[in-house]
């Protein structure tokens, strides 16, 4: 836990019980401060501020300052941190509702993810996280994410047979990779470039920007349009922290964190395009990819990881939006 460090840090000066909830409010965020999603809250803060005269705010802490996110997460279900972006993967060992967001090939496109968290199926999964200390007020984009590697093409499962691909520790990334015929190799994020720099893995996946902006690209010369996973992100208020703000302010919170998701998608969106144009610009190879072959190989994850009633509806729900 990270406890220690945030008796040091910005959070000590916050009190455990706070009388009233007015100021600048507190969220955590690791992604970079230039990131969509750290942008999208600092927006969130702005709508706040204008809207309340400059009684509420919200102060982000970008880059992990407050430590990891599992970390965090737990800290705002207690109320030490305010508001928290997180990943939907902390979130699934948690509560069981948010898994099949996490699925490979649940979604076939933006679009289709999109239609998805904005229906009542992504209010279900966020009112969900409510027992848990954690009030859901918004779903964030995380893209398409790709596999890239160092050796060759992946058009085929059959080409992923043999290769070492990084995965974050997570049960399902691993089974899905290992579904697909390669070798999951569980590694920290921020060792991903010196790995495949090294040759100590052939390659990992990632989203558009990340691979770009972490500069994967300069050591993985091949990347392949799998957009197995569209796995999208989740922005959350404490409970405790909710529970002290007027009627009228929930109301107006839920209303800014509605706007802050426009906002993210449209700088998700101008990130995406900016980084293909970098990788266009590249000697990265791309290739298209048919996703039938691969998402006929994750039957056995799927039904490994959704096992509940609730969880298969939500699945089939999903799985309803596509379209023809």
């Amino acid at each position: 836990m990270m406890r220690g460090a945030l008796s040091l840090g910005a959070v000590a000066s916050l009190p455990a019980c706070k009388p009233v909830l007015s100021g600048h409010l507190t969220s955590a965020d690791a992604h970079p401060a230039d990131y969509p999603t750290v942008r999208a809250v600092e927006f969130m803060g702005r709508y706040l501020t204008e809207r309340t005269d400059g009684r509420i705010g919200i102060k982000v802490f970008a880059g992990g300052q407050l430590g990891n996110e599992t970390d965090t997460l737990e800290i705002t279900s207690f109320g030490g941190i305010d508001f928290n972006r997180v990943n939907f993967a902390p979130l699934n060992s948690i509560e069981p509702m948010t898994l099949p967001f996490s699925l490979p090939f649940v979604f076939d496109s933006v679009d289709h993810m999109r239609r998805a968290v904005d229906s009542d199926v992504g209010d279900e999964v966020l009112a969900a996280l409510e027992p848990h200390g954690l009030i859901g007020l918004a779903i964030y984009d995380s893209g398409a994410r790709n596999f890239y590697n160092g050796r060759r093409p992946i058009r085929t499962p059959s080409d992923m047979k043999g290769l070492k691909i990084r995965v974050p520790a997570s049960d399902l990334y691993i089974a899905m990779v290992n579904a697909l015929g390669a070798n999951a190799v569980p590694i920290p994020f921020g060792e991903i470039y010196q790995s495949l720099a090294q040759r100590v893995i052939d390659g990992a996946e990632n989203n558009w920007p990340t691979f770009v902006g972490e500069r994967h690209y300069e050591v993985a010369s091949y990347l392949s349009l799998t957009g197995h996973l569209l796995t999208p992100e989740a922005f959350v208020m404490s409970k405790i922290s909710w529970d002290k703000l007027s009627q009228a302010d929930q109301e107006l919170v839920r209303e800014a964190a509605k706007a802050s998701v426009i906002e993210m998608r449209r700088l998700w969106d101008l990130r995406v395009a900016d980084a293909q144009a970098t990788i266009a610009r590249s000697r990265v190879r791309v290739n298209e990819v048919d996703q039938a072959p691969f998402a006929a190989l994750m039957r056995p994850v799927w039904d490994q990881f959704v096992t509940t009633p609730q969880q298969k509806s939500v699945v089939e729900r999903i799985l309803a939006m596509r379209e023809a």
